[in-house]
């Protein structure tokens, strides 16, 4: 089975920060995006956060949609919003994960385990291919947008920029982790549209 089709989707800052220096969840997009949003995950299987999400803004991701956490280490607490909806969920776990945390897990998802010590995307994707889902949206943070970038799985990238900056070394941005040495490491992009959405622009890339 092929893997699925993976387009990552944020809203950043002008300054290209996804939250504060404290890692506060702000509203970047205005409510133009926000209707665009919900209308694009409409066209979707799933949506994929990382378990950073989950920690720091408990999404619910609204919709009706397969709802899929990165979670190496299986720190998603049986409480979140993601685990406690009407439509499925998957939990991708690494081997790592303690065995009683998944056990409770596989009672409110889905879990898979791909990968030894942290989560191999690659192998997720291949399983959620089999699974039937053959369009993902990556809703995720700096690090695991990286993740997606590192391992060539990136399709398309929407970034729709909010029109206020927020500074700060450690806030988070669009892409983080590793990053590369030089230029020609970068992922190559190429912009195939552009629109203004209330005070903000959204940028649709895709990936060369």
């Amino acid at each position: 089975m092929s893997k699925p089709f993976v387009l990552i989707n944020s809203a950043i800052t002008a300054d290209g920060k996804l939250s504060t220096r404290e890692k506060m969840q702000i509203e970047i997009s205005s409510k133009e995006d926000f209707e665009r949003v919900k209308r694009l995950r409409e066209k979707f299987d799933a949506i994929m956060v990382g378990v950073g999400t989950v920690l720091a803004d408990n999404p619910s991701l609204k919709g009706n949609i397969i709802r899929v956490v990165a979670d190496s280490g299986g720190k998603t607490p049986l409480n979140s919003k993601v685990l406690n909806g009407s439509n499925r969920a998957i939990i991708a776990l690494s081997e790592r994960a303690p065995r009683d945390k998944r056990v409770a897990l596989e009672e409110k998802a889905e879990v898979l385990v791909c990968g030894e010590e942290k989560v191999d995307l690659n192998l997720l994707l291949e399983k959620l291919g089999s699974l039937g889902i053959s369009k993902l949206m990556v809703e995720g943070g700096g690090t695991l947008n990286w993740s997606f970038f590192a391992e060539e799985l990136v399709d398309q990238l929407y970034t729709y920029i909010g029109n206020f900056v927020v500074g700060g070394k450690r806030a988070p941005t669009l892409v983080d982790g590793e990053g590369v040495r030089e230029k020609e490491e970068a992922f190559e992009l190429e912009l195939s549209d552009m629109q203004r959405l209330g005070e903000g622009v959204l940028l649709k890339w895709d990936v060369k």
